[in-house]
């Protein structure tokens, strides 16, 4: 089974491929790095491209990337969520099921806690893929230890499928079920009664 972790964002988005054969190897590793002076249609077009040669190259068989868990700095949290989009976007292009991981899982998955920090992760994926130096940079270490946690998470033999996003699309609700949609409902009911001439209600 080969895994193509990602670790997102617009700036620098890290990419790590590793194959589960009994054992753990990196297969490829590195960071793209778009130019501060490309607009972020530019940014995300390059991103995207990437992803899509990484699946061609490398075949994988599932992708897993960070979720956006939490940021103080909201213009951060939006770059990683366009990245996020256009890194899911190729995957579902290519038809590949995708995992998804918070920082604090996948570094507790690498490094036993979720507070280890970057140079802590970055020697136990060392360690774990018998990697002769350290993976570098900072983002394709992290994008390997998100693929080292999907290899270890996904059980020998299960038929992977696209797993869900959040909670309403495990048990999607009924249309027209919702407080909100009732409540609209009743909105406009009362709307076209009070548009009515009078002779008419």
């Amino acid at each position: 089974m080969i895994v193509l972790g990602i670790d997102p964002g617009t700036a620098a988005l890290g990419y790590g491929i590793v194959e589960r054969n009994g054992d753990l190897r990196a297969v490829d590793h590195g960071c793209l790095e778009t130019s501060p002076d490309s607009t972020l249609p530019e940014r995300l077009l390059a991103i995207h491209g990437l992803v899509r040669d990484l699946i061609e190259l490398h075949g994988p068989d599932v992708m897993a990337i960070e979720r956006v868990f939490f940021s103080r700095n909201v213009q951060t949290a939006l770059a990683v969520g366009h990245a996020r989009g256009v890194v899911l976007l190729a995957a579902a292009e290519a038809g590949i099921p995708v995992r998804e991981a918070t920082p604090s899982e996948v570094k507790s998955a690498v490094a036993g806690h979720g507070r280890a920090d970057k140079v802590q992760v970055a020697r136990m994926v060392q360690l774990m893929l018998t990697m002769p130096e350290l993976p570098t940079p900072d983002d394709a270490a992290d994008a390997l230890a998100v693929a080292i946690w999907a290899a270890h998470r996904i059980r020998s033999g299960e038929q992977l499928q696209g797993a869900p996003l959040d909670r309403a699309a495990v048990a999607p609700m009924a249309r027209g079920s919702t407080p909100y949609e009732q409540a609209v409902r009743r909105a406009l009911a009362e709307e076209r009664v009070a548009a009515k001439p009078a002779g008419r209600r």
